[in-house]
């Protein structure tokens, strides 16, 4: 599950992890008065606002309808207003959202970092992940953080840093502290750095974190080290022991077919292809999935519907499937081991007739537990579905029905 910035600094802040402040605001008016209290607390008359949306690349992004950047930095009130209402309610299109862009709903209006001592200020990078090739955790940094660390891992690959730590210990002192001297960091800087990088990795494993980003990693002329802006995402399966969290889901951030998918349990992705495919078992799915690519198609999807699926899942997998227009036909691909073949092939009976007048082949194929029985379900259902026994028979009604 992905958080907003504004909502990752709040988790943050409750680790003592130094964070930029700022106020989430939904209208103009809100917007207005949060500059106003910036204003007031920090006695500066700039501040910037952030668009808030789940995606990255949101300074240099566009907002369709007016023009401007996903992030703006404002000195008068009179500025701020005019960003909030050319930012708000617009579509932010960033190199992460592709060309259709994100709908901006909120934006956060935050004090201004880059107050006296210009020379003293620095960027960094810093992102905490697990490093899946090794089984363990990594803190990765960089002395060249901002807008353009993608850059800087491709071009320069030497300035990144990395510091792996075993999950099942902690972030050990001489490890903090090998990354402040890495980012070559000293006196109170230094100090603050160690702390803050402490304090980030317990955030990271208390609420069972996926992906902590933090760019950029922010010292300031003071020397405190904060964090200008925040990605963090969580491990969907953990979310039961963090309710407080899971509650702040944005589901309008999220593709809504596989929201619904999820409200019937069920592991789907959206793709980009014409052959809507439902099957059980990660595996298999990515096995049908090949075969579809080789028969001349392209996935529209991955549905896995589990070892526990029923009529009614698979009724609800099939309508989430016929959603999508580029689909050409649908291959459902069942191996019966603990599902039962004829409570899928009933589930698909049953989704054809409540849907009626379906335009696109479906093919079926149903093998193990229960596969004859299922066989003679859809063959006596006189319904427009071809069944298969092989997979090579299933490969090749595919190949004819996107031909």
């Amino acid at each position: 599950m992905n958080l907003h910035e504004y909502q990752a600094k709040e988790i943050l802040k409750k680790f003592n992890v130094p964070v930029q402040e700022g106020f989430a605001c939904s209208t103009v008016a809100e917007v207005e008065e949060a500059y106003s209290q910036i204003k007031t607390k920090f006695g500066s008359p700039f501040a910037v606002i952030k668009a808030q949306i789940h995606a990255g690349g949101r300074g240099k992004g566009t907002i369709k309808e007016t023009g401007i950047n996903g992030v703006k930095v404002a000195k008068s009130a009179e500025e701020i207003k005019n960003f909030g209402e050319k930012i708000l309610g617009g579509t932010l299109v960033t190199i992460q959202t592709g060309p259709a862009g994100k709908f901006v709903s909120k934006v956060l209006v935050a004090q201004d970092m880059y107050y006296d001592g210009v020379s003293e200020r620095k960027e960094f990078y810093l992102s905490i992940l697990l490093d899946r090739s090794k089984g363990v955790n990594v803190i990765m940094y960089s002395t060249e953080g901002g807008m353009n660390i993608e850059d800087v891992a491709h071009n320069t690959p030497d300035k990144i840093f990395k510091e792996w730590i075993n999950p099942s210990g902690e972030l050990l002192p001489f490890q903090a502290r090998k990354i402040a001297f890495n980012l070559g960091l000293s006196g109170l800087a230094f100090k603050n750095c160690v702390q803050f990088v402490t304090n980030l990795y317990k955030a990271y494993i208390n609420i069972d974190c996926g992906m902590l980003e933090i760019n950029p990693l922010f010292k300031a002329a003071d020397d405190k080290i904060i964090a200008v802006d925040c990605k963090m995402s969580l491990d969907d399966n953990a979310l039961m022991r963090h309710p407080e969290i899971a509650n702040q889901r944005d589901i309008s951030e999220e593709d809504p077919t596989e929201v619904e998918a999820g409200k019937f349990n069920l592991n789907f992705v959206k793709l980009d292809g014409n052959v809507g495919c439902m099957v059980n078992g990660a595996g298999l799915a990515m096995a049908t999935m090949d075969m579809i690519k080789l028969s001349g198609g392209e996935p529209a999807n991955f549905l896995d519907v589990g070892g526990t699926a029923n009529a009614q899942t698979v009724e609800a997998g099939f309508k989430i499937i016929l959603k999508d227009p580029a689909v050409k036909a649908i291959l459902i691909n069942i191996f019966g081991g603990i599902v039962r073949c004829d409570r899928v092939a009933q589930g698909v009976i049953d989704a054809y007739k409540n849907m009626g007048n379906i335009q696109v082949p479906i093919i079926v194929r149903l093998q193990g537990t229960n596969a004859t029985e299922a066989k003679k379900l859809i063959d006596e259902s006189g319904l427009k579905v071809q069944s298969a026994i092989l997979l090579s028979e299933a490969a090749e009604l595919v190949k004819r029905a996107v031909a």
